[in-house]
């Protein structure tokens, strides 16, 4: 038997939202647009010029990208053209993006934060990257134009989140609070087909995700957990496996069972991932999926957000794993 679509998948869950009346369908029809879009640029990088930095510097006081400017542009027009969002939210943009319905009264009900491109600069070397998204209802109410609150909802308001990996296949994994389950596309027929339902964290995880270059710079909690996960005792050494795309390592993480660690340093005292766009979607699904996230001392989904380029330490995957990384912490910091 073939498997579902992730069209056929959505409007099969739709009972799980019946206070929706089809735009959470129709945008992440969108979003599955989008991605197909983004893979089809991102296969051709070399081919075409859209490889290499911008000359333009972004709102975080970083090189863009040409292919980070490229996908942010396709994924904000596939959500204003289907005009199923009253705003978007983008990492690659300083402020929010209003949106008036389709008879221009602002009587979409989600907002939608996205990442459009995460871990880009792997794209000159041919190495996976990936997009992020994030959806919340408004808050701000119906028929008025969105505000800042609408976006800098604790992470537990969520109402989806996901991920799309451009690696040896292309998936999209996300979801709506009901588990998560992953489709990958058939790049003959430009379907995304279920491949991979119900996705969870291993319950023991031996993988350790994270930037040992930055060793010198990191609290003296996260260098004990990393001779911790180093000793040859027990069930360890674990081993240390980083990519440098926050979805790219996640997404193995996931399945074989590990942990990621964006600690903050003397560089970064906050950490250098959003909360918004990568910290609380990738919370979302770790939990959906069996696993935790954390800044080190609290849970990511209770955070309240500031502002909406917020940065804070993060620590996702396997729960045990976690668990002793937040026992190392109050212990030695």
């Amino acid at each position: 038997m073939q498997p579902k679509t992730l069209g056929e998948f959505v409007i099969e869950k739709q009972h799980e939202f019946p206070y929706s009346t089809g735009e959470l369908s129709s945008l992440l029809n969108a979003i599955r647009l989008a991605a197909k879009i983004v893979n089809h640029y991102v296969n051709k990088a070399g081919l075409v010029d859209i490889l290499g930095a911008t000359g333009e510097i972004n709102a975080h006081a970083e090189e863009q990208q040409k292919l980070d400017m490229l996908a942010n542009k396709l994924f904000i027009d596939a959500l204003i053209n289907r005009e199923i969002v009253c705003g978007i939210a983008s990492e690659e943009e300083e402020s929010f993006i209003s949106i008036a319905g389709h008879n221009k009264d602002n009587t979409n009900k989600y907002v939608i934060l996205i990442d459009p491109l995460d871990g880009s600069s792997n794209i000159d070397v041919n190495v996976s990257v990936g997009s992020i998204f994030s959806i919340y209802r408004r808050i701000s109410p119906v028929g008025t134009p969105v505000t800042e609150a609408d976006f800098l909802q604790p992470g537990h308001k969520q109402v989806a989140a996901g991920y799309v990996i451009y690696g040896t296949s292309t998936m999209l994994v996300y979801t709506t609070g009901h588990g998560v389950n992953g489709f990958t596309l058939n790049p003959a027929l430009g379907v995304f087909y279920l491949s991979h339902p119900n996705m969870k964290f291993p319950e023991k995880g031996k993988i350790y995700s994270i930037n040992e270059g930055n060793y010198v710079h990191f609290p003296m909690g996260i260098k004990k957990y990393i001779k911790y996960c180093q000793e040859e005792t027990g069930d360890r050494p674990c081993t240390s496996r980083y990519i440098g795309s926050l979805v790219s390592d996640f997404h193995r993480n996931m399945i074989k069972g590990g942990v990621y660690l964006y600690p903050p340093t003397s560089k970064h005292p906050n950490g250098k991932l959003r909360l918004l766009y990568e910290c609380n979607p990738m919370a979302f699904l770790a939990e959906q999926a069996g696993g935790k996230a954390s800044d080190g001392n609290r849970r990511i989904l209770d955070i309240e957000p500031s502002e909406l380029h917020q940065r804070v330490p993060f620590y996702v995957g396997n729960k045990e794993m976690i668990d002793k990384i937040e026992e190392f912490i109050s212990i030695y910091d």
